[in-house]
């Protein structure tokens, strides 16, 4: 048989960048894979190709356009991890594409119905790989559906879901694809797509890891400026007759973060110890119990105050019980109704002694819509470790709630968070308590000067120090800090303590 004979066989599968003429089939191949979803517009195909052609890709087969994959390149630090996909693609017109970022943010994977047995997602992600290697991107993002989950709603939390896909209890025609790609998976994302009704808006972040990827210095993305407003509170510990009138007193604290249109309002470490003055129990380790009683009410005031007044409030700290232990648990509650919690790590010998607290054992960095955030009472900031730890995770801004009862203990909180900022180059906010609990043992003394700490340059404040409170007054402060003037610093100042480490010599793990 010659090669003329053998042609009449062939079929051609190409994989090439999507170009204006494909539009029309474009839009057919997203209904019929998405029959559910609104399709693209011309116009946002058009700033596709106008912005970043090389990340449209499509397969063609006999002459037919079977799948195809949007994708564009972002910074992915600059975007919450709890982002919608209206957010990260700018409405799908992907307008904020940045030649200069690290991540390729996949928007979309589609492949003909017809021809789903032909491996055909797999090369579209194979030339997601290759593209993101060419282009030196540290990785690859997605935010996956799990169209499948409306089938196990009733008897599955969207986490519980995942775990049984990547156990393979379940089979999610995207999930398990991904995983098999290899992706791993980062965290369930809320409110994902509005019009996803098969994953009830839910969606999974994960990425891939381009092990090829080389720092450069060109990688630097700028905004004009990101300015965040912080009030601090430097509460005084007084005699009150029930939790409403602590209630009152918070709520006071918070309106008037609100009215100055704060981003975020700080509470001090154990401000609910103040509950004990009306609580009859002398016995500090009794009391204590007691006041884990009032978990529930703590968390709903602080939750309803944060969504009422707009703005995100670290509720200093609570004693928390957790299977017959108590711990010092310090919380976020967002403005968007959503709370965090981050419990203590290094136990001082008093709480150990006079409360029995117990430490925790896991760190955390938060997202929120001003950036990542991290969480330290009081001695957790005098270890080193734990804060380089938190800012290699994107941490910008660590909150340090605290209650000291003199003065040397408050410096010890004051120098080693002014060190923290320092080395770490982040904003370090504490909130200390101030005033006197006579009839409570061991807060019966209180000794604080509040502050905002800033990195030790040009580009900001004199000193270091955005802003302090009086000492030992009940009173507010506010500051703003700007995050772009931090994230610019941390790329082009001659001082980096972070990126000068001798990596070469040293380094720092976290153990699970």
């Amino acid at each position: 048989m010659t090669s003329g004979h053998i042609s009449q066989y062939e079929t051609k599968i190409i994989i090439r960048n999507i170009e204006r003429k494909d539009f029309p089939e474009i839009i057919k191949l997203q209904l019929e894979c998405f029959p559910n979803m609104l399709p693209w517009k011309t116009e946002q195909l058009e700033s596709h190709i106008r912005k970043f052609p090389e990340g449209q890709i499509c397969v063609e087969y006999d002459d037919q356009i079977i799948g195809s994959c949007s994708s564009l390149i972002v910074n992915f630090n600059d975007y919450l991890e709890q982002h919608t996909y209206s957010e990260i693609t700018d409405k799908g017109y992907i307008t904020n594409h940045n030649p200069n970022g690290q991540n390729l943010y996949g928007m979309e994977v589609m492949v003909h119905p017809g021809f789903r047995r032909m491996k055909i997602g797999r090369r579209l992600y194979e030339a997601r790989k290759r593209l993101a290697e060419q282009l030196n991107l540290k990785s690859i993002i997605v935010g996956g559906r799990i169209p499948l989950y409306h089938k196990y709603n009733d008897k599955l939390t969207p986490r519980e879901y995942a775990e049984e896909v990547l156990q393979k209890n379940i089979y999610d025609p995207v999930l398990t694809f991904q995983m098999m790609n290899g992706f791993t998976l980062k965290r369930i994302i809320t409110d994902y797509l509005p019009d996803d009704k098969e994953s009830l808006t839910y969606a999974t972040l994960l990425e891939w890891n381009n092990i090829e990827f080389k720092p450069t210095k060109s990688k630097v993305h700028y905004k004009m400026s990101f300015p965040v407003r912080i009030c601090v509170v430097q509460y005084m510990m007084k005699k009150i007759e029930s939790f409403e009138e602590f209630a009152t007193q918070c709520e006071h604290y918070v309106d008037v973060a609100s009215d100055y249109k704060s981003d975020f309002v700080v509470f001090p470490e154990n401000i609910t110890m103040q509950l004990l003055s009306f609580l009859d129990e002398r016995s500090p380790s009794e009391a204590v119990r007691k006041l884990t009683e009032y978990t529930p009410q703590y968390i709903e005031l602080f939750t309803e105050l944060a969504v009422k007044y707009n703005v995100n409030v670290v509720g200093g700290s609570h004693f928390v019980e957790r299977n017959n232990r108590i711990y010092n648990v310090a919380h976020l509650f967002r403005r968007d109704g959503t709370i965090a919690q981050q419990t203590k790590l290094h136990i001082s010998p008093i709480e150990q002694k006079w409360w029995g607290i117990n430490g925790g054992t896991t760190l955390e960095v938060f997202d929120t819509d001003c950036g990542k955030i991290s969480i330290m009472l009081s001695n957790d900031i005098e270890f080193p470790e734990i804060s380089r730890i938190v800012a290699g995770e994107g941490a910008q801004i660590i909150f340090v709630p605290y209650c000291s009862e003199d003065r040397q203990t408050f410096l010890r909180v004051k120098y080693c968070s002014q060190a923290r900022a320092i080395e770490n180059q982040v904003f370090v906010v504490t909130a200390g308590t101030v005033g006197n609990l006579t009839h409570v043992d061991n807060v019966d003394i209180q000794y604080a000067q509040s502050g905002i700490y800033t990195p030790s340059d040009f580009s900001f404040a004199r000193d270091g120090i955005a802003g302090e409170c009086s000492e030992n007054t009940e009173t507010v402060f506010m500051a703003e800090v700007d995050m772009e003037v931090l994230h610019r610093y941390k790329q082009t100042k001659d001082v980096l303590t972070i990126k000068d480490r001798r990596t070469d010599i040293y380094s720092l793990q976290i153990r699970s």
